[in-house]
């Protein structure tokens, strides 16, 4: 024991001159009050998500499937909501509609078990053609099939726009998903791809009765630029200025906030903050300061986990979810 405290102290000297910080470094997001209270034990607070139950404020953005990689990303992903009580929204469910090829990629509801929110995934393009086509049932069988709680809707007309094999969106997106509303009577989740949303759209949606806005905002992973990086030369010179349009979740965040504060009537209650969140401190900020309920979601940095073994992403879920405990117990969101 004694041998151990020299080699702690030794420890201190060795690393005093490394530790020095600055106070252009201090995030000004917070006040650390240390004296309020001890380190925190036993899990956080469960969290309503949509009628379920959710053991961290934490949701698992849209991914992948269609590929050997992807089967392995989604089942590390799911096993991860599992263990840790999170939700997840599948990636693009598009191939889903009319071929089994790849329904293993994304038939994780064995995986995740019956108690955690799974929502399939399908873009407004795809919605508005079923409509038009009177085809909703395909949408139906999708979810049936899945065993999903519901639907996400991802509004991506920047997406369609830079991708070679894009669709053209005839409607706005708004009056499509106000259609479909009409028409299933599961949950239905709507969310951007990149590049967040503008105050009307925002307004639009949260007027509807959905179970959630997500905001994939800007900052995170930009599905815009993913198709930009397949494009040539001269296309990538065409479509390059749009790259740059966008609202970061914080500017969204604001504009609920704001919009929620007039009084206004408001038929969603329930956001999933995306777009930007790198670590529990970005997520722990935003959630508290939304004046509607919300959890907040990652993509890349999930990705980045789950590509090997499943414990890379266990050892990250459990750091990002104690890292939030620590929050919850020593800081307060600044004013």
């Amino acid at each position: 024991m004694a041998s151990m405290e020299k080699d702690r102290k030794l420890d201190h000297i060795k690393l005093a001159f490394q530790s020095q910080t600055s106070i252009y470094e201090a995030d000004e997001r917070f006040y650390y009050e240390p004296a309020l209270s001890g380190h925190p034990s036993g899990p956080l607070p469960e969290v309503d998500f949509s009628g379920k139950k959710l053991g961290a404020p934490l949701w698992v953005s849209s991914m992948t499937g269609g590929t050997l990689m992807a089967r392995t990303i989604n089942h590390n992903l799911a096993r991860a909501c599992k263990e840790f009580r999170m939700g997840m929204g599948l990636g693009s469910c598009r191939k889903l509609l009319d071929d089994d090829t790849y329904f293993d990629d994304f038939n994780l509801r064995p995986v995740m078990g019956p108690d955690l929110p799974l929502y399939a995934n399908l873009g407004i393009a795809q919605v508005e053609i079923l409509l038009m086509e009177n085809n909703v049932d395909k949408i139906d069988r999708l979810v049936s099939r899945l065993q999903a709680d519901g639907l996400i809707i991802h509004i991506n007309p920047l997406q369609e726009w830079m991708q070679p094999e894009g669709n053209l969106i005839t409607r706005p997106p708004f009056e499509t998903i106000e259609r479909l509303l009409e028409k299933v009577k599961y949950p239905v989740i709507v969310k951007e791809v990149g590049q967040g949303m503008g105050p009307e759209s925002l307004r639009k949606l949260l007027q509807l009765p959905l179970a959630a806005v997500d905001f994939g905002a800007f900052g995170g992973t930009n599905f815009s630029m993913v198709e930009l990086l397949r494009q040539d030369e001269e296309n990538r010179e065409k479509f390059e200025p749009f790259i740059s349009v966008g609202q970061t979740a914080l500017q969204m965040l604001d504009i609920v906030n704001q919009y929620v504060q007039t009084g206004e009537p408001i038929s969603c209650n329930q956001l999933i903050i995306s777009g930007g969140i790198r670590n529990y401190l970005d997520g722990f900020y935003q959630v508290t300061r939304s004046k509607l309920p919300a959890i907040y979601a990652q993509a890349s940095a999930f990705l980045r986990h789950s590509q090997a073994g499943y414990e890379p992403l266990q050892k990250f879920v459990a750091g990002q979810i104690e890292g939030y405990r620590m929050a919850t117990a020593l800081l307060k969101v600044r004013d």
